[in-house]
């Protein structure tokens, strides 16, 4: 026998069978074969074997994947939002924010309120009359809607603050309009009356500042959040109803400058105490000089420590993490008096709201309470 060739014993002892060497080398060429093959070829048909392999281990559908991956994404979302709850919840001191011409302060206040509640994923106060938890929000000194500026907000805590604010210092810049008289004293209102100014000079309204200078006596507005039986003068006024004018009562004024004269309109920067009316002052101005006058324009640029250019937060800024920085930073510029400790976050497992909006009425200094829910 060839030398090449095994001996039946050494076949056997090698567990040798033919048949499965000719399949051995018939699935080689098959692999050599297929590996050769461009992917765009037609598929192999599957055989018994892969078939029963495949139903034995069935592939996770993408739908499957997909309910998972959103059920994830709504647990972590809900994780978040259980967690800006209880940071709003936590908030609690005085801060300004940026108000625009057009709203009142206390519809700003409600545009502020609804976006930290939607921010907190929690439900608004008209959802529901269960009180679990409080978020007490307010402003301190009204600004007219016309006019823009800081406008000083408590929150927390911070609304027990208010009453302080009211009675710091403010500084406004005011555009007044000279020859023309208004039923509100600025340009929103009706015009009453018109007078000549042609021939009032810049000496002549520096000359009258100093006697609106320091503690004066001034008659407030008609149209202000005055009261009369427990209604504002300006909400009879808009009825119709015959209002008398409140009598003088004493204000000051800290500083009182023209920055800018320029015919028909002349420019004021005024530092001034609490309940004082920029309005009546223009008004006054024009009367003084032999005309009259309204407001055109008028900008708050601070009140107490807080001015528009430094600590006012614009609305893009109105958010749980922005409204916290700025707290933070903001205790600093208050009396070690009125500073707040810091309190421990409030459990809030369900976010059920209720609001209290606290208004604070300059002429008396007192809180005013009005519940939304």
């Amino acid at each position: 026998m060839s030398g090449a060739l095994l001996s039946r014993h050494e076949h056997a002892t090698l567990g040798y069978k033919p048949g499965l060497r000719a399949r051995s080398m018939a699935a080689a060429e098959a692999a050599v074969l297929s590996s050769s093959l461009d992917t765009d070829a037609a598929p192999v048909p599957e055989t018994a074997g892969t078939a029963a392999a495949t139903a034995a281990t069935p592939p996770v559908s993408a739908a499957a994947a997909a309910v998972a991956a959103a059920a994830r994404t709504r647990s972590e979302a809900r994780g978040s939002k259980a967690a800006l709850a209880t940071k709003l919840l936590s908030l609690s001191g005085v801060f300004a924010v940026h108000k625009p011409k057009g709203p009142t302060s206390a519809e700003l206040l409600n545009r502020l309120k609804e976006k930290l509640l939607a921010e907190a994923g929690m439900p608004s106060p008209e959802w529901t009359k269960r009180k679990k938890q409080t978020l007490k929000i307010g402003h301190g000194g009204t600004l007219d809607s016309a006019a823009r500026g800081v406008l000083v907000v408590g929150i927390g805590r911070g609304t027990k603050m208010l009453t302080s604010m009211l009675s710091g210092s403010k500084r406004y810049v005011a555009i007044g309009e000279l020859g023309r008289a208004t039923d509100t004293l600025d340009s929103t209102g009706k015009v009453t009356e018109e007078k000549p100014y042609d021939k009032i000079t810049q000496e002549d309204i520096e000359g009258i500042l100093q006697k609106f200078t320091g503690n004066i006596m001034q008659v407030p507005p008609l149209y202000s959040a005055l009261k009369k039986d427990g209604q504002r003068l300006s909400t009879l006024m808009k009825r119709g109803e015959a209002v008398e004018a409140k009598p003088a009562r004493p204000v000051t004024v800290y500083s009182l400058s023209l920055q800018k004269f320029q015919p028909p309109f002349f420019t004021l920067d005024v530092e001034c105490g609490g309940g004082f009316y920029i309005r009546s002052l223009v008004s006054d101005i024009g009367k003084e000089l032999s005309s009259c006058a309204n407001v055109l324009e008028l900008t708050r640029t601070k009140q107490g420590p807080f001015t528009l250019e430094e600590h006012a937060l614009p609305e893009d800024k109105w958010t749980i993490d922005d409204i916290a920085q700025s707290l933070e930073h903001c205790s600093s510029l208050l009396p070690a008096e009125l500073a707040l400790k810091k309190s421990k976050p409030e459990e809030s497992n369900e976010h059920i709201l209720s609001c209290e909006y606290i208004t604070l009425d300059e002429t008396k200094g007192e809180d005013a309470i009005i519940k939304t829910c």
